[in-house]
């Protein structure tokens, strides 16, 4: 990027595993190992000292390399992790004393059914008592239908960039956030150009700032590309942020949002 880096950019999407461990049946497993030391080597190249490790779905609910990432960094990791609809509170609590603060659905490339956490009602409680967000993954064009059966009243997180079939206003996918963050804190994060079938980023990415506003939005570099390995160019990622939404909200997307919605809304709750 062109202007000066800062010391509290945060990259909400990075991703840590080792080569040939997923769950048994996992449609993908990964040949190579993306250590959280690599992640940082590139992200601190381009001046990103924090993070958010989400747990990738390959690894299903074994969420303890990324909870060993974050009590190793505890000042400048926070995380997203994977969980039944049925994790009991106490389970919740130790995550959340370790520096997780949302959960995620990702249903991408897999059954979109959700019944099970129409019945989740403990679970939705705990997190609205520790200040959790709802982090959501569909396939392009089926996050209306997914957002019908979930919580509307949490805090929610649409990774890359929602997905929408359009880059248009009037999209299924697009009117649903909109309408979603009148009522409640709702973000999208610009992540994951490669994962959208097609519809153009930039376009996508303004037509966001324009609905949302900048505080609304996240960036993830989505590192390390998993089946897109080859545009795991950090820099590169980087600075496609800059192009999508301008110098003049950077700070925003790579620090004040981030900011508020990992470090500051679980001390508020």
């Amino acid at each position: 990027m062109n202007s000066m880096p800062s010391k509290n950019w945060v990259d909400t999407h990075f991703h840590v595993f080792n080569a040939r461990e997923a769950f048994a049946g996992a449609r993908y497993v990964p040949q190579y190992t993306a250590s959280l030391q690599d992640w940082m080597a590139v992200s601190q190249g381009v001046g990103v000292t924090r993070g958010v490790c989400v747990q990738p779905s390959f690894l299903g609910v074994d969420n303890r390399l990324m909870v060993g990432a974050l009590k190793a960094h505890p000042d400048v990791l926070r995380g997203v992790a994977v969980l039944a609809a049925v994790t009991q509170a106490d389970e919740l609590n130790a995550l959340h004393a370790v520096g997780v603060r949302g959960i995620r659905l990702n249903l991408a490339g897999v059954s979109h059914d959700v019944t099970e956490w129409t019945r989740a009602d403990r679970l939705w409680r705990t997190l609205h008592e520790l200040g959790w967000h709802l982090e959501v993954h569909t396939d392009q064009g089926a996050l209306p239908a997914v957002l019908t059966k979930l919580p509307s009243d949490l805090p929610l997180v649409v990774d890359h960039m929602a997905k929408p079939n359009e880059a248009r206003r009037n999209d299924a996918s697009i009117f649903a956030v909109v309408h979603r963050a009148q009522k409640v804190a709702t973000y999208v994060k610009l992540s994951g150009a490669y994962r959208l079938g097609g519809v153009d980023a930039a376009t996508l990415a303004h037509l966001w700032l324009h609905e949302l506003g900048p505080a609304a939005l996240l960036w993830g570099s989505d590192w390390p590309c998993t089946n897109h390995e080859q545009l795991a160019r950090y820099d590169v990622l980087c600075a496609e942020l800059n192009t999508w939404v301008g110098p003049q909200h950077l700070e925003d997307v790579l620090s004040h949002n981030p900011h508020r919605l990992y470090w500051e809304a679980a001390a508020r709750a």
